[in-house]
């Protein structure tokens, strides 16, 4: 074989497999995803340009809903063993938005972080019952062995309530700006945007403890119905409530 057909025939055939590689079919992360931890459904498209009809995450306190998944995954990120890709997912009024970086099973960098969950998803996790809308913007979230890392961004919590045994209790709508240096602790300062009860405070998170430090007050008077709830979890302090917490994640 003379070297130009060696050659027309080497650059076929990593034309070929290139284009193998690019059409790879999404159902093959069924493959590489564990199944023990997220549980994909409706797959389509490719590896690197394809969407889910239905994705859950499986956490301890259960399966976490994400739904409709739509992703794009930037081929060369994988030659530096950090896989690179736009993510986005949408189950009825929670969305999800973010440039996410793999660096690890428990390591991960988030950019353009946009979250917003029902603020009632909380009672999975803690034995509250509240409710309305929990939204997040990040510009930078690090994660480093499932932690907090480094990151900066506000949390807020829109048209706040708490479910009480005669129903639900409108509190208002908060915001928590916050801050964290990489290595450092996380350094926040909730404040109030609108509503009848009025929160101001800080918190802090250093590893997996957390401390809470928040006033609640009102200028027409604290709901009788609030005061019992909160007469159970903080302290008074003049017409008001402190809220001190402190533990271990």
């Amino acid at each position: 074989m003379t070297l130009s057909r060696l050659v027309g025939a080497f650059a076929l055939a990593l034309l070929f497999f290139v284009t193998l590689i690019a059409t790879a079919p999404a159902r093959l992360l069924t493959w590489v995803v564990p199944a023990e931890q997220v549980v994909l459904g409706g797959l389509a498209g490719t590896v690197w340009d394809g969407s889910a009809s239905s994705v859950m995450l499986r956490l301890p306190q259960g399966y976490f809903q994400l739904g409709a998944v739509q992703w794009s995954l930037q081929p060369f990120s994988l030659l530096t063993l950090s896989p690179h890709l736009r993510l986005k997912s949408h189950w009825g009024d929670q969305t999800l938005a973010a440039e996410v970086i793999v660096r690890g099973p428990r390591d991960l960098d988030l950019l353009n972080l946009e979250v917003q969950v029902a603020a009632g998803l909380l009672g999975r996790f803690a034995p509250v019952a509240v409710d309305g809308m929990f939204s997040l913007q990040a510009e930078l979230l690090q994660l480093r062995d499932g932690m907090p890392y480094s990151g900066k961004g506000r949390l807020v919590w829109q048209n706040a309530a708490w479910k009480s045994p005669r129903g639900a209790v409108p509190l208002g709508s908060y915001a928590l700006d916050y801050q964290q240096p990489e290595g450092a602790g996380v350094q926040g300062e909730i404040i109030t945007l609108s509503g009848p009860l009025q929160a101001a405070g800080s918190l802090q998170l250093q590893q997996r403890h957390y401390s809470v430090n928040i006033l609640l007050s009102s200028d027409a008077g604290i709901d009788a119905q609030v005061q019992q709830m909160l007469s159970l979890i903080a302290q008074p302090e003049g017409s008001g409530f402190r809220l001190n917490l402190e533990g271990d994640l």
